[in-house]
């Protein structure tokens, strides 16, 4: 009984040393959490014109809201082809239609629609479902990213100059660079959703894609308007032949330059 005793007295000692210690450094263990975030590049392909969009748009707001400071960068794409139906979706542009038909081709869809959600370039849902997207985000911050990107870039003569650094990003892989506008409002005059103030997050005013190497360095022309106190670079790592986007990286406008944003 005394040997119990003395043996259980000896464990409680051990664990009360051990929790002391970890208390005096959770730095450890949240860095080594950190290491293995993943993170959920969130693709929104919608549109002034449609009428089911807006709540596909106020969900990215909100989703923007609660996910800040974390690995989740939100993209929102203005397709041209609800033009025709009598408003023109100032933010529209067909290479953003080509990409929505790009990932039809991708993940084996008959048609493309809006809205639609496109996760880490591997998933697609109807970009109203928040329940679904939310699991989606979970399963994508929880697993391990499978290669890493690091951008470095500033604004120079009218161009936003990016070097750029990755890690196991493989074969058939392209860099994408991405213009977002942070917040816009729009008076809808016409079409589906007239007499509709609508608001909107993330816009997507230009991507451009390069061949992605180990290093190097790219140059985007900046669009007419263009803000640094109002826009904002999101980079990412996308397989040209399955669309998987296996990295990404939200270099931070700083005045007239960019550093790159180490936030968890």
């Amino acid at each position: 009984m005394k040997t119990n005793i003395i043996t259980s007295l000896f464990f409680f000692i051990c664990f009360t040393i051990s929790a002391m210690a970890s208390d005096l450094n959770p730095k450890t263990t949240a860095d080594e959490n950190t290491a293995n975030k993943g993170f959920a590049v969130v693709e929104l392909f919608t549109s002034e014109g449609c009428s089911s969009c807006p709540p596909a748009d106020k969900l990215l707001a909100k989703i923007q809201e609660e996910h800040a400071g974390k690995p989740v960068y939100l993209l929102a794409f203005h397709v041209d082809y609800w033009n025709h139906q009598g408003w023109r979706d100032v933010f529209s542009e067909k290479d953003f239609t080509k990409r929505q038909y790009q990932y039809a081709g991708w993940l084996n869809l008959e048609t493309v629609y809006t809205p639609q959600v496109v996760v880490n370039g591997k998933l697609e849902l109807i970009g109203s479902q928040e329940e679904t997207l939310r699991r989606a985000l979970n399963i994508e911050l929880k697993s391990a990213a499978p290669a890493q990107l690091n951008a470095e870039a500033q604004i120079e003569a009218g161009k936003l100059k990016l070097a750029y650094q990755t890690t196991n990003a493989g074969r058939s892989t392209a860099l994408q660079v991405v213009l977002v506008q942070k917040v816009a409002h729009t008076m809808v005059k016409r079409g589906e959703n007239a007499g509709r103030l609508l608001p909107h997050v993330q816009i997507v005013r230009r991507i451009q894609s390069f061949p992605a190497a180990g290093s190097g360095n790219v140059a985007v022309n900046l669009p007419e308007g263009f803000d640094p106190n109002d826009w904002e670079v999101i980079t990412f790592l996308q397989n040209t032949q399955t669309g998987a986007i296996v990295a990404a990286d939200r270099p931070v406008i700083d005045g007239g330059l960019l550093t790159t944003d180490r936030r968890p």
